[in-house]
């Protein structure tokens, strides 16, 4: 009886405080406001939502509000005014804050002859070149309108919550993925429909909330936390070079000034799941 080839599989990466230590929105602060794009009070409120980030996360609501916000805030916005910001800005920014540990990871699951995939609410703009810094195979983002050179503010594609599930079917069906044999990381409760999507879910960092579900689930959970510079850790990976880092990053430019503007609201508690 002639042997069948195993099916394809993959690994799907959430990448704030999964694969990167940051949010990759906020460390763009003093970048934007360089270029313009927000003040110096907002420059400061991005430390400090980085830092309340960092502890824990953004839950379903503040996402939501975030997201609102945003679909006035980047009305207007020039590309290429953004594109240039990003250009100079990118690679020093992301490349120092790549978790060791998920690099390591990442190339365990390319050896064992597993596709790579990020997803990420984040703009694809931003993090389709980091999906190149880290040998990505595919990369799953959110999507912004633009129309004449400028952005409407309106979000033609949102990743988040059940979309990232919605996505890795959608892509498993395209690429042939076994999903059953699939792997699924991530640091957030808002991620449970992906991991849920998966055979092998695993929660990174995780946020209160997603600790105890992963708890409940019996899923594995580590702690990544040493930061390194990729280019020492894998020097065979050269600097993208300029035009593929000028991709326009308003998604990360909006998310990271919603996050500032939502800030200075009151924080609610984490909604469990």
């Amino acid at each position: 009886m002639e042997n069948l080839p195993s099916p394809r599989t993959a690994a799907f990466f959430d990448l704030d405080k999964t694969v990167i230590a940051k949010s990759s929105t906020l460390a763009f602060g003093r970048s934007f406001y360089r270029g313009g794009l927000i003040n110096r009070r907002a420059v400061l409120r991005t430390a400090y939502v980085q830092f309340v980030f960092m502890l824990g996360g953004a839950d379903h609501d503040q996402m939501e509000g975030m997201r609102k916000y945003l679909s006035e805030l980047c009305r207007g916005w020039n590309v290429q005014q953004v594109r240039e910001i990003v250009a100079e800005a990118l690679h020093a920014l992301i490349d120092p804050i790549i978790y060791d540990e998920a690099a390591s990871l990442i190339e365990e699951h390319h050896a064992a002859g597993r596709d790579v995939v990020i997803v990420s609410a984040s703009g694809a703009e931003v993090v389709e070149p980091i999906g190149r810094m880290l040998g990505a195979d595919h990369v799953v983002a959110t999507r912004m309108v633009a129309e004449e050179g400028c952005y409407t503010g309106e979000v033609e594609y949102y990743v988040y919550g059940p979309t990232k599930a919605e996505a890795v079917r959608e892509l498993a069906a395209s690429e042939g993925y076994d999903l059953a044999r699939s792997y699924a990381y991530s640091d957030s409760i808002t991620d449970v429909p992906m991991l849920e999507a998966v055979g092998h879910p695993c929660a990174v960092n995780p946020d209160r909330a997603l600790r105890r579900e992963a708890a409940e689930r019996g899923w594995p959970v580590l702690s990544f936390n040493r930061p390194v510079r990729l280019h020492r850790r894998m020097p065979s990976l050269s600097v993208p070079p300029a035009p593929v880092l000028a991709a326009a990053a308003l998604g990360a430019a909006a998310l990271g000034a919603g996050l500032v503007w939502y800030s200075s609201r009151r924080r609610r508690p984490s909604v469990a799941s």
